[in-house]
């Protein structure tokens, strides 16, 4: 039996350590043995990962652009099957295959119950410690202990086996992280049927954002990107426009396509001070910026705010959330966000992985354990 309290199989008692990403440093990203995941407390969860992948914002420490103080697991997008449950964890059953939002909640809270579970007064991230001081595993791995498991655990509905023949495991990877968030983006900005918008950044969070856009009924959306291979896929994803430009020349290449005027609503999907500068001159007066990119350098003005009345919106995308409004166009095929992955790795090849993403020569990588 495989919940908290009852003896566990004996394949796993004999289980030998798993592998995982450790980060140590810039561009040192190691595969090691790590100790196998058990169930710690009566709301755990166990999670075998069947892929996770590397995200934009793990590029930041894996450049020396935030401080890496010790070596520590990385990584926080997975999809996997529930291998051991806490006796507290009801919401899904061993062997279910299931999407982990990149924080984990408690679902109960203030923030929680009002629909951002990514500002849980509990909230865990992969990688780092759970509020009782227990260490949490990085995502980039074979297993992952899941704390607070009765909200974060996301039940698919089908079965592991099923959903790789349908090639649907990529596309639901992407609801751990960046299709959640490039949908928060325009949510934040609140696009609405008709509206025109401007994406600025062309990683897998602002192509995603593109196809978050037209969900909300976005009529008309303009990916800024400099690349030809992800402005071919923004057009496919639903861009009707890609501006090249960037700074006075992408503003008068916007106001060219739109006869003069400017988008209704921007989504900033980078982080840094350019970007969300880009964003707030693209949009018209009285518009309406949503931001996603992790900050790295911007800093509002409210004078500037005050000056052309545009509302600023985003953060920290509540994926849990995002999930139940995705999964059915996902699992339809109405949506392929999956196809942000242009190159997919065996574990074993993270540092890889990470360096393709560095040096631009992968948008978003998928590993394999």
């Amino acid at each position: 039996m495989n919940v908290a309290g009852q003896p566990r199989d004996v394949g796993a008692v004999y289980r030998v350590p798993m592998r995982a990403a450790v980060i140590h440093g810039p561009r040192d990203v190691r595969v090691e043995d790590r100790p196998d995941p058990k169930i710690l407390t009566p709301g755990d969860a166990v999670v075998r990962v069947v892929a996770a992948c590397v995200c934009g914002s793990d590029l930041w420490p894996y450049r020396g652009v935030s401080a890496v103080k010790r070596p520590r697991p990385i990584g926080h997008e997975l999809v996997g099957v529930v291998e051991e449950l806490g006796a507290d964890v009801t919401s899904a059953q061993v062997g279910d295959f299931v999407i982990l939002p990149f924080t984990m909640s408690c679902g109960e809270c203030q923030a929680c119950r009002a629909g951002y579970p990514a500002a849980c007064d509990l909230v865990t991230g992969f990688g780092s410690t759970d509020r009782w001081g227990n260490p949490v595993d990085g995502a980039q791995g074979e297993r992952v202990r899941i704390p607070l498991a009765q909200h974060s655990l996301f039940p698919v509905g089908r079965p592991e086996a099923e959903l790789e023949a349908a090639g649907l495991v990529p596309h639901l990877l992407t609801l751990a992280d960046v299709m959640s968030t490039g949908y928060h983006a325009a949510f934040s900005a609140g696009v609405s049927a008709g509206d025109t918008v401007v994406v600025v950044g062309d990683g897998a969070v602002g192509l995603s954002g593109v196809i978050g856009a037209r969900l909300l009924g976005a009529e008309r959306v303009i990916a800024m990107s400099r690349h030809a291979d992800r402005a071919a896929l923004a057009r496919e994803f639903g861009a009707t426009d890609v501006v090249a430009e960037r700074g006075e020349e992408g503003l008068a290449a916007v106001r060219d396509l739109l006869d003069g005027d400017l988008p209704d609503a921007a989504l900033e999907c980078v982080g840094t001070e350019q970007s969300m500068d880009t964003a707030l001159d693209v949009v018209r007066g009285g518009g309406r910026v949503g931001f996603v990119g992790v900050p790295h350098g911007p800093d509002l003005s409210v004078r500037r705010l005050f000056d052309r009345n545009i509302t600023i919106g985003g953060g920290m995308a509540s994926a849990r959330r995002y999930m139940e409004t995705l999964l059915p166009d996902v699992l339809s095929g109405a949506i392929v966000p999956g196809k942000v992955f242009d190159l997919e790795l065996p574990l074993a090849d993270v540092a890889e992985a990470y360096a393709a993403m560095d040096e631009r020569r992968a948008t978003k990588v998928l590993v394999r354990p």
